[in-house]
């Protein structure tokens, strides 16, 4: 800024200068606002005069602020546009008015040598900052250099606005942007329609329109004052980057023979990854189109509906195509794997999610929901093969494909060949005669085998949970007459899952985890370590086998079978585990309730009463002292409560006869009026031998040890014959030949058969084996004891199923007594609902006990007009 000179005082008498009001008459010129303005910043400075200031007029006085001409600074040097012109350096001098109106008046300030700036015409200006902005916009859309800077041009479009021209300007920008659009770029594309296929003319497209955008992008940026103040305040009007997109879209896209080549573009590039997706340039192509129709706002109306139709058609053949040559299993693999990779590929792309969910339907409507797809998808026969392959990866994308729509519930309609399948297979376990003895741990497998499928799978499908248990439940209760159980309708399993359980007790099962051989133990603490590790196992295996347990309905064919296998566990000492065995009783009291068990339980107290006898016959002899030779041990059991055990005559030796009378005669002391039967088949005895090969101690049965004693004999001959050995023994055939057979034939052959084979014949002759050899010293040969015969099965199968026919018979005689009168329909459906608890009944059966009570005078058959079979209670 220019400095002012000091100022001289004219002639004239000293104003009051301190405290008087003083004013300056500036001139309408830069240098003269800049003076004031300098004034008006620094209040308190003073200025040095070097005369005495005239009186100011009072015209003068009233002129002061007030500016005939607009204070505008122009910018034209009167001969076009706005230039920068060197102002003269102004110097000041004030100067003393004259006059004496008003002496202590403002005074006037002087400028010396001020140069005004000519005016010119503002028309000329803004026609030449038009021209400048059209030449500009030329080059820009030409992509050419431009002929001003950035911020010249900026600077122009500000004045404009400011001059009232912004609707003229905007109107000037969009006919431009049209011109430029259809010469520099719709007509390029034009000449290369013919040329191109439609995704090379995808591409140009695409190219044309980032070119656009960035021509608008630096168009925007000198025209941003005019976006920023006039059409951010004019609703009705679009932006300019808003103006520049309809432009592009009206010009290359609406018209139709761009449009159709765009969208077959992208539909063909769409179809050409639905091939092959390992192309990631493509994916690219793909992601920017979709950009494009979403900027141009043609995505919605234009792009969608073509998409969305070539897909429907796309999956329409597909699904046609794969259901007709596909099995099951791949079927669902690659409907499930299509799925996965449209919806992928929508994610990818930047797909709307609308456009999005309607590929699912789409999918969804062709794949599973179709009445054909729901056949093919819950067919019997194929997800039977599923399951059975262990197909578990095929088996969850099957239900993830009818479980996608809850709304649907088609993952229901999964239960009638989830049961189907129970039903088959578990069927074919426990009717299959050549591995019944597998039938408990086949079926464990299988149980396990569905829950991991239930869970994994079906994710814990409540409804699918339920077929599970009820199908289970269905096939474990069936029966068959067949060579299994012996004729009867018994159900197999019961007696199964009983002999698996005692051989769980027995710690004959193979212990599959956490098990350490005591035997290599070091010190107690390990031996400690390894019971406690067999106990876990076992409790465990129990967990297990109570699960079928629990499928039972008629749990009579296993009680049966279970206490005659507990009955040999505790006379042959043969429990791996009291605690163990006393779980076992919890457990099925818990399950079947406390009379189910009475009876076990009372064996168990036997067992301990029949010690207490030991110990009070042991007493006796000492104090008689009359012991004999030989140590017995006797168990008295209570008949109702221990398994019956046929009659069998046994020759037993005078020393061990002579003990079991003496032992007989202190027991009906004790308890007088009770009588003792001999049960010599379930009694076992420890002999020792002195072979030529050492001396051993062998743990056998009575009628081992009753034909053994019979070599022991100094008199008797090296070799016996068949005959021999059966008079002197008394047995009849079948007991004779199966212990010879034990003895002679079995694991450890401590007779000789002559002539050698392993059937014992009535012609054979037995010998002592000489060469007998063994590593233990005490050996157990009564395992024989320990197994069940045929007969013994048959016994047991038909004992149950008498049991059963009196207990129907019972309850067909209650309810007669209680109704009195009743039809055949309603006496079969109440019969099954009173012996439910022991199994579902025949209805076979039941009419033949019907019969069997009519013949015995418990009821009557009444004959009625209307046709119904009535029948009465006999009192």
């Amino acid at each position: 800024m220019p400095r002012a000179r000091p100022l001289r005082e004219s002639s004239g008498k000293e104003p009051n200068s301190r405290h008087s009001k003083r004013a300056a008459s500036l001139d309408d010129s830069p240098s003269a606002r800049c003076l004031s303005g300098n004034l008006e910043e620094n209040p308190t400075k003073r200025i040095k005069l070097d005369h005495q200031p005239a009186p100011i007029p009072s015209s003068s006085i009233n002129n002061m602020y007030n500016f005939a001409k607009p204070n505008h600074v122009d910018l034209t040097n009167g001969n076009g546009p706005a230039v920068m012109t060197k102002v003269q350096k102004p110097s000041f001098t004030m100067a003393k008015p004259v006059g004496t109106a008003n002496e202590n008046g403002p005074r006037k300030i002087v400028v010396k040598n001020f140069r005004t700036t000519p005016r010119s015409d503002p028309e000329k200006y803004i026609n030449g900052v038009s021209a400048q902005l059209d030449a500009a916009l030329s080059a820009i859309l030409a992509d050419e250099k431009l002929p001003h800077s950035n911020e010249e041009l900026y600077r122009g479009v500000e004045n404009l606005c400011r001059q009232g021209r912004a609707p003229q300007l905007y109107m000037s920008l969009r006919e431009k942007c049209h011109e430029g659009i259809k010469t520099y770029i719709e007509k390029p594309l034009l000449a290369q329609a013919s040329t191109l296929d439609d995704a090379a003319m995808l591409g140009a497209v695409m190219g044309a329109w980032e070119t656009w955008n960035s021509r608008l992008k630096t168009i925007r940026s000198i025209y941003f004052f005019l976006d920023r103040s006039y059409l951010l305040n004019s609703p009705s009007l679009p932006s300019i980057e808003e103006m520049g997109t309809n432009e592009f879209r009206g010009i290359i896209f609406l018209p139709q023979p761009l449009r159709s080549r765009i969208l077959n573009g992208v539909c063909g590039l769409l179809a050409a990854d639905r091939e092959t997706q390992d192309d990631e340039k493509r994916r690219y192509v793909l992601r920017k189109a979709v950009r494009m129709f979403h900027a141009l706002s043609v995505y919605t109306s234009s792009f969608e509906p073509e998409f969305l139709a070539r897909s429907s058609s796309y999956f329409s053949s597909w699904s046609d195509q794969k259901a007709e040559s596909l099995d099951l299993a791949h079927y669902i693999d690659e409907s499930v794997e299509l799925i996965e990779d449209e919806l992928e590929r929508c994610s990818s792309l930047g797909l709307d999610s609308t456009t999005q969910k309607t590929i699912e339907t789409y999918l969804l409507d062709l794949l599973v929901d179709q009445e054909d797809r729901q056949k093919k998808l819950l067919e019997t026969k194929g997800v039977s093969q599923l399951l059975k392959d262990d197909k578990e990866d095929t088996l969850r994308r099957l239900y993830s494909l009818l479980d996608w729509r809850e709304s649907t519930n088609l993952s229901e309609k999964l239960r009638v060949p989830f049961e189907a399948y129970i039903s088959e297979y578990g069927s074919d376990i426990i009717f299959d005669e050549a591995r019944e003895h597998e039938m408990v741990p086949r079926l464990l497998a299988f149980k396990s085998k569905l829950d991991l499928i239930w869970k994994k799978c079906f994710r814990e499908h409540e409804g699918l949970g339920h077929s599970l248990r009820e199908a289970f439940e269905a096939f474990i209760n069936k029966s068959k007459r067949s060579t299994m159980t012996w004729g009867t309708d018994n159900p197999k399993p019961g007696e199964m899952i009983a002999k698996y359980v005692n051989l769980i007790l027995e710690g004959r099962m193979k212990v599959s985890s956490g098990h350490v051989n005591a035997t290599k133990a070091n010190n107690n603490e390990d031996v400690d370590m390894a019971s406690e590790d067999e106990d876990a196992e076992i409790t465990k295996q129990l967990d297990q086998v109570l699960e079928l347990f629990r499928f039972l309905h008629g749990k009579a064919v296993f009680e049966a079978f279970y206490k005659k296998a507990l009955a040999k566990r505790l006379l042959l000492n043969r429990s791996a585990s009291a605690d163990a065995e006393k779980s076992m009783l919890t457990r099925l009291a818990s399950e079947c309730g406390a009379g189910f068990t009475h009876n076990l339980e009372q064996m168990f107290k036997d067992m301990e009463l029949a010690r207490e006898e030991v110990k009070s016959y042991n007493l006796m002899l000492e104090e008689r002292d009359k012991r004999p030779d030989i140590d017995l041990t006797v168990s008295v059991l209570s008949s109702s409560a221990w398994p019956s055990y046929p009659e069998i005559t046994l020759n037993i030796p005078r020393n061990v006869q002579q003990a079991a009378t003496l032992f007989e005669e202190h027991y009906k002391q004790r308890h007088s009026g009770r009588k003792l039967e001999w049960k010599h088949s379930q009694a076992h005895c420890q002999l020792k031998a002195v072979l030529p090969k050492g001396v051993k101690e062998f743990v056998v049965s009575s009628l081992q040890a009753v034909i053994l004693l019979l070599f022991s004999n100094p008199s008797s001959n090296d070799e016996l014959s068949y005959v021999q050995i059966q008079a002197e023994t008394g047995l009849d055939d079948i007991q004779l030949k199966r212990t010879l057979q034990s003895l002679a034939c079995g694991q450890y052959r401590v007779l000789r058969k002559n002539p050698k084979g392993k059937e014992v014949n009535t012609d054979d002759t037995f010998s002592v084996n000489a060469n007998f050899s063994h590593p233990k010293y005490r050996i157990k040969i009564n395992n024989i004891q320990a197994q069940e015969t045929k007969e013994e099965n048959k016994e047991t199968h038909e004992r149950v199923a008498a049991d059963r026919h009196f207990e129907t018979q019972a309850a067909i005689v209650r309810i007669m007594k209680g109704r009195k009168t009743i039809t055949h329909a309603n006496l079969v459906v109440e019969v099954i609902n009173a012996t439910k608890s022991r199994g579902v009944l025949d209805q076979a059966d039941i009419k033949s006990n019907i019969e069997k009570l009519i013949d015995k005078d418990y009821m009557e058959r009444e004959e009625r007009d209307d046709g119904l079979n009535v029948y009465c209670y006999v009192a």
